[in-house]
């Protein structure tokens, strides 16, 4: 795991846990739905970000006898909890409390503090948020953003930047329902503007969970990888064809391989060892993040 995801996370988990800390105490003082749901939003962000730094404690353990390839995948168990936990508690305790003001709604004392404060929260989640977008950015490399999204197998890296913007259009919405509220004296907007909030959790949640499944149940290496691994085994001579191959994200940095291979007919074992040997060696020293190969001498089956 690269140091700059774990500052990444560090950084966002000090901001949103003095921010939430702040919109609490604003809430309480003007009575604002919106501002409420702010705090529940950066709260449940705080304890997201304690929730992924334990993963990548977890999964940076050795392997053992109970798991032989290692605790890799913990990454991506506490990334879909985080994913649920936008849903469950962020998402849905901020609609509740948005329709529970609008049909009793209140009017916002001390406004001002809710402007200071939500500001405030503007500049220090838009900091966490440019910091996360740099590290994504370093990571994502010449892929474009969705394209990087889809194909990263570490979550942790766009799990963040994923809550950051979600905080960011969250904050919008409260300066605009709070705004609405004072101005035009119609009180709905604050609730409104808490809804709205629990939506924009509710997506963003949703999508997390989806990208992070197919890492969880088992997602294999991108195809630039499968190809070049097929690639250096057709290029022995020994090979007649290369049946399949068949890899498995064990973590962030560690994919497993398993390869099918059709060795010509005169081949002899000591020629099939000493090829396997070689392919072991120059998959391992072409693709870091493959750590385990497994390479089966199997005849070609072709379907009538």
């Amino acid at each position: 795991m690269a140091s700059g995801t774990k500052t990444v996370i560090f950084a966002a988990l000090l901001g949103n846990a003095l921010i939430a800390v702040t919109k609490f105490v604003a809430a309480s003082i003007t009575g604002s739905s919106a501002m409420l749901s702010e705090g529940i939003h950066s709260l449940v962000d705080t304890g997201n970000q304690l929730l992924l730094l334990y993963g990548l404690k977890r999964a940076s353990k050795p392997a053992d006898d109970d798991f032989p390839f290692g605790y890799g995948k913990e990454v991506y168990f506490w990334s879909f909890i985080v994913a649920i936990l936008i849903f469950a508690l962020g998402g849905g305790i901020s609609i509740y409390e948005g329709v529970h003001h609008l049909k009793h709604p209140e009017p916002i004392s001390n406004v001002m503090i809710n402007y200071i404060v939500l500001s405030l929260a503007i500049v220090f989640e838009g900091a966490a948020w440019l910091f996360a977008l740099r590290e994504f950015k370093n990571a994502k490399g010449k892929w474009g953003y969705i394209e990087a999204i889809q194909r990263s197998k570490d979550p942790s890296i766009f799990v963040v930047l994923f809550e950051d913007s979600a905080a960011m259009l969250g904050l919008v919405v409260a300066l605009a329902g709070v705004a609405l509220t004072q101005y035009t004296g119609i009180l709905y907007f604050d609730g409104a503007a808490s809804v709205i909030i629990g939506f924009i959790l509710l997506g963003t949640s949703m999508w997390l969970a989806w990208e992070t499944k197919g890492l969880l149940i088992g997602e294999s290496a991108n195809k630039a990888t499968i190809q070049g691994i097929r690639i250096l085994l057709n290029a022995n001579p020994i090979v007649e064809h290369v049946n399949e191959v068949l890899t498995m994200h064990m973590g962030p940095d560690f994919i497993l391989v398993n390869i099918s291979v059709d060795f010509v007919d005169h081949s002899s074992a000591d020629d099939i060892e000493q090829a396997v040997a070689e392919f072991d060696d120059r998959i391992k020293s072409q693709f870091p993040q493959i750590k385990r190969i497994f390479i089966e001498p199997e005849k070609r089956v072709i379907e009538q």
